[in-house]
């Protein structure tokens, strides 16, 4: 196979970086799925979908209901 003497990872011209080879067939593989799941990604986020979907609004602040009644004055004890 011509394939077999081409790296997966090849150097990069300036400096310490390394980039997929698209000679190879791995390094190809692996420049298309990163290329798949970046458009995936970019996707998501303009339609704000997945977990970039917003937090749903809060419910508008309401007080608590007032459950405490007085007795009426028939019921509560003789004073002093």
């Amino acid at each position: 196979m011509r394939y077999d003497d081409e790296p997966v990872f090849r150097r990069s011209k300036w400096g310490n970086q390394y980039y997929a080879n698209p000679r190879n067939p791995v390094g190809l593989v692996l420049i298309v799925i990163t290329v798949l799941y970046v458009g995936t990604i970019l996707i998501l986020m303009a339609n704000r979908a997945g977990p970039f979907k917003p937090s749903p609004a809060p419910a508008p602040w309401s007080p608590p209901p007032y459950d405490y009644s007085r007795p009426s004055p028939s019921i509560s004890p003789p004073g002093p």
